[in-house]
């Protein structure tokens, strides 16, 4: 493949537990000798699993590619809650478990929907200007805000003792896993602390699309182009689409809409459902453009990219 550093798209990393998205992120940087590096959601260093980080021209789609649902393993334990509502954090009650397995699955198949919970107070939630997390470590009184949460799909994976199970489940952007597993705890009366996290999903991909960073940069040493690298013209599956060559395709990298893409618009952009359009070059399948509707004004252009050689094939 060309220089990794000349590429514009996706990259999907099965991160490691005991590494921070900090440390992901940095480590991409190296590999890939570009500073414009970003990620499509963070995982605590007790995670593990898929990681979408953006490369170069791709980080101009991140509230775009945002917005997608998540999944996960979790591993959790009964009988013990911490304030950090998982294992590594200080304990602050133990309770005797005197409840039947199928009691806890019972339980766990009812927090299901839509619930509105503080955030828990060990996250990088700002409030004041402040992350939550530096409130609980000095002590200190904050109010925490309460956020719409929705979980659905939760299935019973199996336990490994009396007090250890694992579901899975699915969830909309910004849910804690950890509330979750906190309220299923406070519902069954002894408390519960998450033990580990796998995300398996990040809509629309899946883990089993990700490699480690160790087998990235394997790949990229060996002149191959890693088989989870999706290019611009993938990034984006559920955005529609118009096409424009030529001279349409000059004026838009001028910032100007021409009059046949404005057509196309009209035909295909939804003002109810659709927040953007994407422009692709019909000759070499470049995302050229994200288009929106701008009430009063018609169709502005949301963000301007430069056609790349995103492709990833030698």
């Amino acid at each position: 493949m060309k220089s990794p550093s000349q590429f514009h798209g996706l990259l999907l990393v099965s991160k490691a537990a005991g590494m921070t998205s900090h440390d992901v992120v940095a480590r991409v940087r190296r590999i890939f000798q570009t500073r414009a590096v970003g990620h499509c959601g963070t995982l605590d260093p007790l995670a593990e699993g898929l990681m979408v980080l953006m490369l170069n021209e791709a980080t101009k789609l991140s509230q775009y590619i945002l917005e997608g649902d998540k999944a996960y393993d979790v591993k959790l334990r009964l009988g013990v809650r911490t304030e950090t509502l998982d294992l590594e954090g200080q304990i602050l009650e133990e309770k005797p478990v005197n409840v039947s397995s199928d009691q806890v699955q019972a339980e766990a198949q009812r927090i299901q929907g839509d619930f509105q919970w503080a955030v828990p107070l060990f996250s990088a939630v700002k409030v004041a200007g402040k992350k939550l997390y530096e409130y609980g470590r000095q002590d200190q009184a904050v109010e925490r805000p309460v956020k719409l949460m929705k979980f659905w799909d939760v299935k019973f994976m199996g336990t490994e003792s009396g007090s250890d199970y694992q579901f899975s489940l699915a969830c909309r952007k910004g849910s804690y896993i950890r509330s979750w597993v906190d309220e299923l705890g406070q519902r069954l009366g002894c408390g519960a602390m998450m033990t580990g996290l796998l995300r398996t999903y990040s809509a629309p991909f899946h883990l089993s699309q990700a490699l480690k960073l160790e087998d990235i940069e394997k790949e990229l040493l060996a002149g191959r182009a890693p088989g989870c690298l999706i290019p611009l013209s993938l990034a984006l599956p559920q955005i529609k689409r118009a096409r424009v060559k030529g001279m349409d395709q000059k004026l838009l990298s001028h910032g100007q809409i021409s009059q046949d893409l404005r057509i196309q618009l009209i035909q295909i952009f939804d003002p109810d459902q659709d927040q953007v359009v994407q422009v692709v070059s019909q000759e070499t399948g470049d995302v050229l453009a994200l288009v929106g509707l701008e009430p009063g004004s018609g169709f502005v252009l949301r963000r301007v990219l430069s056609p790349s050689n995103d492709s990833v094939k030698s």
